[in-house]
């Protein structure tokens, strides 16, 4: 008996149109062994397909840069340390009025 694969398969839009069309061709039980591939998944990726078209088949998750998601991460702690030094700024000058300033008489 032969075990299924634990990585998680990506299939493009295109590569799932032509699951579809080869299962229309040669028989949806084949073609689902070929690519092992369950027979729910091939049902919505049909039903969305006769739907929305090429369409339905496209991820739909957004895929974001991890660099772009580093530069956010980065930009979100300059952002902390600058408004924690503008509040230190704040209390230093509200102390500075309300603390005379005593000068040495010689």
């Amino acid at each position: 008996m032969g075990t299924m694969s634990t990585t998680k398969r990506k299939f493009t839009a295109e590569d799932r149109l032509s699951i579809l069309q080869e299962g229309e061709r040669e028989g949806h039980a084949v073609t689902l062994r070929k690519y092992l591939i369950a027979p729910s998944l091939y049902a919505r990726w049909k039903k969305k397909y006769l739907h929305e078209g090429i369409a339905g088949l496209r991820d739909r998750h957004k895929k974001v840069d991890p660099a772009l998601r580093e530069l956010e991460q980065e930009n979100e702690m300059l952002k902390r340390i600058i408004a924690k030094q503008a509040l230190e700024i704040e209390v230093k000058s509200e102390l500075l009025k309300k603390t005379p300033i005593v000068t040495k008489r010689k």
